[in-house]
């Protein structure tokens, strides 16, 4: 596995930083980044956030300097009962290979729900949920792990995800549920040590017995990030502070293997680059520490060679229709339940579903307004409770753009804001975005869309 050392996922609001930190004083040779200054040796960014052909200046240049790039899957959803989507996975194989990247990155986690397998309503999470821990669960993960396998040009590794909620009936543990993926697949594992916290808080699970479960020659690197605990729930937020907790974890994992790169995260609320600097630090220090303490490496338990030869046979492999079946009906009523008020399934806590429900719909209005930041600025400080307010009667089916148009179609329909400046202003952002092309670009669109205008000048 390809050393990369010390990193941080890179983001347009400290690209300037990323550059400026990006190859000072560390090294990859170690795994640790073994530099004496809080410099990285790679980043990671969402790839969904990229566009081959148009990539930022920023991480352009961190190519021509050779840093490695690694894209991060946010929106697969291999976990989800349905085969994964084809044209996702192009996409994703098109970032890899325009990063130049040694592998790709996603989730274990399943963010979309309903459709045509289970006959009920196509809806989004919006965010990333977990899988139930079973077997159903696991075969069709495994199956859509070799379908993105053969898309991809290269290696995949699977992220475990931070939970609110905790699925009845699950059948094993978080460590054997990774251990049998990967001993079946062969795929890597990205360990993000920050949701074996979470879990610890959030679900009573301990993360020392996670890791003693974990086939640990199959990571592909680790990641950080900081988060905070309100009301006995930990929010992983990756807009704060790495705490102790979390590094403890990481020592944890370091003290049985010298992970081969390590990350952190920080998505908001984004510190000063002193600041970055000394959270890197304190990882490296960590991982440092940690190693020089290890008697000796941990006995590999042949992950990959048992991939290896569950991939060579796939004749041997039973059908996943039945498992898909069941699985697509417990998580179309799950995310029905979280999105669209419907009954919490049986054997759920209702109170931490409704956690985790405020939980999306916050998440959902935060990424809105960045992906479509001219609503907040037209509707000001009545963005965010308008925005909860729709979300609460109208589930996202169709993703964060479509979205944002949707949200403001609702408002102009319902003849809000009561201001009628506001409203006009809102009105044209809504007709410049909502055809294939800009309303200057589309002559014919006027008499298309007569209607709805009438509709929308309320």
């Amino acid at each position: 596995m390809k050393q990369l050392g010390t990193g941080i996922g890179w983001r347009p609001e400290i690209a300037d930083a990323v550059e400026r930190m990006a190859g000072a004083g560390t090294g990859a040779g170690d795994g640790t980044g073994g530099g004496t200054t809080a410099g990285i040796d790679w980043v990671e960014v969402v790839a969904e956030n990229v566009c081959p052909g148009h990539l930022p200046e920023s991480l352009t240049r961190l190519r021509e300097r050779g840093v490695t790039v690694v894209p991060h899957g946010v929106s697969l959803g291999l976990g989800g009962a349905d085969r994964p989507d084809e044209d996702r996975l192009r996409a994703l194989a098109e970032r890899a290979e325009e990063l130049g990247s040694p592998l790709v990155t996603e989730h274990i986690a399943f963010v979309r729900a309903g459709g045509p397998l289970t006959a009920s309503p196509a809806l989004e999470a919006g965010h990333l949920l977990p899988v139930p821990r079973t077997r159903d669960a696991l075969d069709v993960l495994c199956e859509n792990v070799r379908i993105a396998q053969a898309a991809l040009p290269v290696p995949l590794a699977l992220e475990n995800i931070a939970a609110l909620i905790s699925w009845p009936g699950e059948e094993m543990t978080e460590g054997q549920f990774l251990y049998e993926l990967a001993d079946r697949t062969g795929v890597r594992l990205l360990i993000d040590v920050a949701n074996l916290h979470t879990n610890h808080v959030n679900r009573g699970e301990d993360p020392a017995k996670a890791l003693d479960e974990l086939p640990v020659e199959a990571i592909a690197y680790v990641h950080v990030a900081g988060g905070f605990e309100r009301d006995g729930v930990w929010h992983d937020s990756h807009a704060h502070p790495v705490p102790q907790p979390v590094l403890d974890v990481l020592a944890d994992l370091a003290s049985r293997v010298t992970p081969p790169g390590v990350l952190l995260e920080r998505d908001e609320n984004f510190p000063e680059p002193a600041e970055l600097e000394r959270e890197l630090t304190a990882i490296r220090d960590t991982v440092r520490r940690a190693s020089t303490t290890r008697a000796g490496a941990t006995a590999g338990k042949g992950a990959a060679a048992a991939g290896a030869r569950y991939l060579d046979a796939p004749d041997d492999i039973p059908s996943t229709a039945p498992a898909r079946q069941r699985l697509g009906l417990a998580q179309a009523a799950l995310l029905s339940a979280l999105v669209a008020g419907t009954p919490v399934p049986e054997g759920f806590d209702r109170v931490r579903l409704g956690v985790q429900a405020r939980a999306l719909g916050a998440k959902r209005a935060d990424v809105v307004a960045k992906v479509a930041p001219e609503l907040r600025g037209i509707l000001g400080e009545s963005y965010r409770p308008a925005f909860l307010t729709y979300a609460h009667g109208h589930p996202m089916s169709g993703g964060y753009r479509r979205d944002a148009l949707d949200f403001a179609e609702h408002l102009l329909l319902a003849g809000r804001p009561d201001d009628a400046e506001v409203r006009r202003r809102l009105r044209e952002w809504w007709l410049d975005r909502s055809g294939p092309a800009p309303r200057s670009q589309r002559p014919t669109a006027r008499l298309a869309r007569a209607t709805r205008r009438v509709l929308l000048r309320r």
